[in-house]
């Protein structure tokens, strides 16, 4: 069975179960900080490494994550990790979180400008899109700032790009002019 396929139906189990329970922002607020914790390089490969046997793995868990997560997280890790199943809880995690998002028809959208915004041209930006039919009821909108692209924004909305940046513009036109058969080069 693929990684897809195997870390999709245990978020969506997860999912469901805390939403059972009522649980289900606690376990959100559970899953977003097991998602930070695998940032870190070693734990990330602790739960990737076939030789860490799942009796160490359950100890390191216990330590580092007893009394911070909800009975039902705990449980369910538990569980994960006695299936031998731990080196996908990245990626259930991930499913989780984009699972919760659908549920909740929360779009992510990814915002790159050359400098950062100020509070009002990010909520002109925010309510346009909003009001377009690209985005869902919510919006969870991470900024980031890339001198590069000289000025405008790029917006990215799951897999569609909307570049309006004057690099990309600067491309078109020398596209254009490059492809002008009116002016010869000499």
């Amino acid at each position: 069975m693929s990684v897809s396929r195997i870390s999709s139906r245990y978020a969506k189990s997860l999912l469901d179960l805390a939403r059972e329970r009522n649980e289900l922002d606690t376990v959100l607020k559970d899953i977003e900080s097991f998602n930070e914790a695998t940032k870190n390089r070693d734990f990330f490969l602790l739960l990737k490494s076939p030789i860490v046997k799942t009796d160490k793995k359950l100890a390191i868990f216990k330590a580092i994550f007893e009394g911070k997560l909800s009975k039902t997280t705990s449980a369910f890790f538990d569980i994960i990790l006695r299936k031998g199943r731990e080196m996908y809880m990245p990626e259930i995690a991930a499913d989780f979180l984009g699972q919760y998002k659908e549920l909740n028809r929360i779009s992510t959208v990814i915002l790159t400008t050359a400098t950062p915004l100020n509070d009002v041209s990010l909520n002109d930006i925010k309510a346009k899109l909003l009001a377009s039919d690209i985005t869902m009821d919510k919006l969870d909108i991470v900024t980031k700032i890339d001198p590069s692209i000289i000025g405008g924004f790029k917006i990215e909305v799951g897999d569609k790009l909307y570049d309006a940046s004057v690099v990309h513009k600067l491309e078109q036109l020398k596209k254009e002019f490059g492809s002008n058969q009116y002016v010869k080069s000499f």
